[in-house]
């Protein structure tokens, strides 16, 4: 399995970013093995539909969840159609999500939990 989480850093030390889109990188962890890998968001600086680009980004990588501080509307849809569960409430380290994660403690959405467009002003 593969979860991803929304970063400021490159490390399982780095602070985690409340934004999905526009987070500066997304960590891909293995939590049964513990590998990782630190993933440029290459749609942080877009001039629109970062969201939906960053759900791509992600898809592409074999994400099966994602772990962040909220999701817009048109990333949430762009996720739910790639099958990718969606956990909000990522404060903390990358590696206190990932063991928050294991033991049950993160809310999974089903819906969007901001509006559109409310990472721009981070």
């Amino acid at each position: 399995m593969k979860i991803a989480v929304t970063s400021k850093g490159k490390e399982l030390t780095s602070e985690t970013d409340p934004r999905f889109g526009r987070c500066r990188f997304f960590l891909i962890v293995d939590p049964e093995t513990g590998e990782f890998q630190a993933v440029e968001n290459d749609s942080s600086m877009a001039m629109g539909g970062a969201g939906p680009q960053a759900s791509q980004t992600i898809s592409r990588l074999g994400v099966e969840v994602l772990i962040t501080g909220n999701v817009g509307p048109n990333a949430f849809q762009a996720l739910k159609a790639s099958g990718i569960k969606v956990f909000i409430g990522a404060t903390g380290t990358v590696e206190e999500m990932i063991e928050k994660y294991g033991r049950g403690e993160l809310e999974e959405i089903n819906d969007p939990s901001v509006a559109s467009h409310s990472g721009m002003r981070q």
